[in-house]
């Protein structure tokens, strides 16, 4: 399986660089106010996928943060199960331990 993967990886390599070398001729992206920029075909695309990827990461923030907020509250809000020790002051000192605050997938 794991053959198989680096394989696959390969072939994407592969297949992306061979899309580099046939696109080295310029292309020209024109911006507003007559500004332009010119440079290889392969670069443009690059930078409009990493734009696109750092656009649509910011735009899902808002959403991670509220989700993060709400497990927050709602692990404060639980109380401790019910056969769960109940802690004394008068226990011995020792490292504190927080309790596992469960992840959610994704966050």
């Amino acid at each position: 399986m794991r053959y198989l993967l680096w394989l696959l990886k390969a072939a994407i390599f592969f297949t992306l660089f061979a899309f580099a070398l046939n696109n080295q001729h310029d292309a020209t992206v024109y911006f507003f106010f007559g500004t332009s920029w010119r440079a290889p075909l392969v670069l443009v695309v690059l930078a409009a996928f990493a734009g696109g990827m750092v656009v649509g990461a910011l735009g899902m923030l808002p959403g991670w943060w509220r989700h993060r907020r709400a497990a927050a509250q709602q692990s404060a809000l639980t109380p401790p199960p019910a056969n769960a020790p109940a802690a004394s002051p008068a226990a011995a000192p020792g490292p504190a331990v927080e309790p596992m605050i469960p992840r959610q997938h994704g966050l």
